[in-house]
């Protein structure tokens, strides 16, 4: 049976997003020197983008939210194989607004900015492989 064509487009939409954060993360982290906070905002955008992708394709609807934590749940629901993965990714959720304006607080140090893009990018690709090759970008 024909996947719906919309459903298709507007999964394969997210994942492009995330994909797009998972490699401005990577240029934030290569930048001399590298910048921790954007990095850690990427790596937070790529983890809700892609679980976005895959709650799309499943048909489960979701509020506009950063919480990585709310939208783990759903994912969860739907394959509970994403657990441990989900949360390892749960504390990113806050460096969707830390870092992002002046007088926060202090940035990530470097580590952190690398494990969070490497938390990013094991869901990225964990969801990838849940989901139907037509949808990979």
């Amino acid at each position: 049976m024909p996947h719906d064509l919309a459903l298709v487009a507007e999964t394969r939409a997210w994942l492009e997003k995330a994909a797009e954060d998972l490699a401005a993360a990577a240029l934030d982290l290569g930048a001399n020197p590298p910048l921790c906070g954007d990095t850690a905002f990427h790596a937070q955008q790529a983890v809700e983008k892609g679980l976005k992708a895959f709650l799309t394709w499943h048909g489960r609807e979701f509020r506009k939210t950063h919480n990585l934590i709310e939208l783990g749940q759903y994912g969860a629901e739907l394959d509970c194989n994403l657990e441990p993965l989900l949360r390892q990714a749960a504390p990113l959720t806050e460096y969707a607004w830390k870092f992002r304006y002046p007088g926060d607080p202090e940035r990530p140090s470097q580590q952190e900015a690398e494990e969070a893009l490497a938390i990013a990018r094991r869901l990225y690709e964990a969801i990838l492989k849940r989901l139907p090759e037509i949808m990979h970008p």
